[in-house]
């Protein structure tokens, strides 16, 4: 079977899109599949596969899975990809609601190549601990609708390899979680490394860069409004925590190529 395919990047955390308007190509998308299409050797190569498929209300619904082929929340970089595809590739119009496992997102035109996504409110849920390379580190569990731990360091070589998944308590975080690595470059400026759930070290986190934005906003006492610079490997991200208690990110979604596999 060979099917329509589109690749795309937000910060250089990269997907593999798949449109599937009705459902009817990829089905309930088995992971071999995405796994395959993943493969930066054998396939097309990816963070993971974003697709595009209507819900029962005919609203875009975000189907987003890591690489390893399970299924995630949300992605915020792929979110931003994602509004592209449709702005260019299917007729919508921007702002855009897009429907993903953890809610409604919005998605609004920020400049050329640039969107702003309304990431909703975010989750404080206290103080945890992540191991890596042996040495543990005190870190903020946040939410952003899917599990984030937010760990402050001088130098982002204390994250090590980020080969091998970081430690954690699987009490607090029994479906796995995004570890972030933090160092402050100047006021309101931080850069990170993240460990994605199901990927490994990728390029960058748009939701982890929303939970370390909400974390050092809340170390430094920052009022509410206060736009935060977040460095990832792959760019950068400007993100906001509104007087509103709604976390608003900024960056750019790139359609690199399209073409037919039969992966």
């Amino acid at each position: 079977m060979s099917y329509r395919f589109l690749k795309g990047h937000g910060t250089e955390n990269d997907f593999v899109i798949l449109p599937d308007p009705d459902g009817t190509v990829h089905g309930d998308l088995p992971a071999e599949r995405v796994r395959a299409l993943c493969d930066r050797r054998a396939g097309i190569g990816g963070d993971g596969v974003l697709r595009a498929v209507r819900d029962e209300d005919g609203r875009w619904f975000m189907d987003y899975r890591n690489s390893d082929g399970s299924v995630s929340e949300m992605c915020g970089n792929g979110v931003r990809v994602f509004a592209r595809y449709l702005h260019e590739h299917e007729g919508a119009d921007l702002p855009i609601e897009v429907a993903t496992r953890a809610g409604i997102k919005t998605v609004t035109r920020a400049g050329d190549g640039l969107f702003t996504v309304d990431m909703g409110s975010p989750e404080v849920l206290g103080d945890t601990k992540v191991t890596v390379d042996g040495a543990t580190h005190e870190a903020r569990h946040v939410s952003m609708g899917n599990p984030h731990a937010v760990t402050f360091v001088d130098d982002l070589a204390e994250a090590g390899t980020l080969l091998e998944e970081p430690g954690y308590d699987p009490a607090v975080y029994p479906a796995g979680v995004n570890v972030e690595f933090v160092r402050r470059v100047g006021e309101h400026h931080v850069e990170m490394r993240v460990h994605e759930r199901g990927s490994g070290e990728t390029r960058s986190c748009g939701t982890g860069a929303c939970a370390v934005m909400v974390a050092a906003a809340l170390a430094d006492d920052a009022p509410r409004g206060t736009t935060y610079t977040v460095d990832v490997p792959g760019g950068t991200l400007r993100i906001e925590w509104t007087e509103g208690d709604r976390v608003l990110m900024t960056g750019p979604a790139v359609i690199v190529a399209e073409g037919r596999s039969d992966l």
